[in-house]
């Protein structure tokens, strides 16, 4: 904080060596020399005083009554106030400063009544009460305004710190959205994926007389189940964790398996695969579930025979394009294109949607080796495609 140099050793020990020297200049010129030996005590008086400042933060009240006690020794032996004022100033300033406001306001009217029995000692029988009026007014100046300065800073570090805390619960809502939507998209992928699947074959099964290709259907409805069970006790396996970030699990190393079985549905599918280097996790996993959705989509809307996934590096870049030869046309965007867009551009990537250069329907998504996250919630843009 700003006023944390004024607190340390060094600057303690450089203020109580300033008013020190002030205080004892001051005792030089009002006695005109340290001749008496009133003059030599008061001169040890002011010295002590001044160097308790230095435990002024640490003790702060027992440094004040040292003041006070040097204020009165000082006039009992002078019989005048004098510069050793200031160091009970400092030393009440701090008092206040550090929070012991009825400390120093005991401390200021006991000041005053040493300073007026100073003040008022005079052979001649004349007194001073302006000098004494004058010291209260500065004492309760200086209580006042440290006063008023420590509650302002009182209220700026309250107003900090409840600010610090808003910013923490943003951000923790940030990363629950942020999870919640990776949890909604990771279910939506595996269980839209399989469940299309088992539909395709169930009707299948249901429509074909044949016995052995019921029993294909059948066998194909079993290993999707086997999979999506296997997926989605994974992803629930992930939630139980607490404080763990969930890490990918899945990737594009999978992609054959993801192939044979979006195959069991009579679909063909060809791959071409250009070597790239090692994806980070979230970019993997974001290309194979792009891929899974998208052939999810061909086997629910196309009405394809045969669909080609594209993946190749491009720069700083790897491109991802699932290509159909079906009769799907643009149309609102579903969960499923959504889902897409939602983890191409979290990535800092785009993904592209609509019909193909020959006919059918193309996914094409950019996803940048190097993934710089987005906000959660950024608008998404489409550019059209089947639910």
């Amino acid at each position: 904080m700003a006023r944390s140099r004024w607190h340390g050793p060094a600057a303690n020990a450089a203020l109580a060596l300033v008013v020190g020297l002030v205080a004892v200049v001051g005792l030089v010129v009002q006695s005109h020399g340290v001749d008496t030996a009133a003059d030599r005590v008061a001169l040890l008086v002011v010295l002590a005083a001044a160097g308790a400042l230095v435990l002024r933060r640490r003790h702060p009240v027992a440094v004040g009554l040292v003041a006070l006690a040097a204020v009165g020794a000082y006039g009992a032996l002078l019989h005048r106030p004098g510069p050793v004022m200031l160091v009970f100033v400092v030393a009440l300033y701090t008092v206040v400063d550090e929070g012991h406001l009825a400390v120093a306001v005991g401390l200021g009217l006991a000041s005053v009544v040493a300073f007026a029995a100073a003040d008022g000692f005079d052979p001649s029988g004349e007194t001073g009460n302006g000098a004494t009026l004058l010291h209260a007014g500065w004492l309760v100046a200086v209580i006042a305004g440290v006063t008023r300065n420590r509650r302002a800073y009182l209220a700026e570090v309250r107003a900090g710190t409840l600010a610090a805390e808003q910013r923490a619960r943003e951000e923790a809502r940030h990363r629950a959205t942020e999870e919640r939507l990776r949890i909604a998209r990771d279910l939506h992928d595996v269980l839209g994926h399989h469940l299309s699947l088992i539909n395709v074959q169930a009707s299948a099964a249901l429509h074909r007389p044949d016995p052995a290709r019921s029993e294909q259907a059948l066998a194909a409805i079993k290993q999707a189940s086997k999979e999506t069970l296997h997926e989605l006790r994974a992803t629930l396996d992930a939630l139980r964790q607490e404080d763990v970030p969930a890490t990918p699990t899945t990737g594009l190393s999978h992609l054959y398996e993801l192939v044979a079985t979006a195959g069991r549905s009579g679909l063909a599918i060809r791959t071409e695969l250009v070597e790239t280097s090692p994806l980070p996790p979230q970019v993997d996993l974001a290309a194979y579930r792009i891929v899974q959705e998208a052939l999810t989509n061909v086997t629910r809307h196309a009405g394809a025979g045969s669909a080609v996934i594209r993946i190749r590096p491009d720069g700083d870049d790897v491109l991802v394009e699932v290509e159909d030869d079906g009769s799907g046309v643009p149309g609102p965007a579903g969960n499923g294109i959504r889902g897409m867009d939602e983890r191409a551009r979290a990535l800092g990537g785009s993904l592209a949607t609509g019909p193909g250069p020959d006919g059918g329907f193309r996914v094409r998504a950019r996803l940048p080796l190097r993934p710089a996250p987005l906000p959660a919630g950024a608008a998404a843009v489409h550019s059209g495609g089947a639910a």
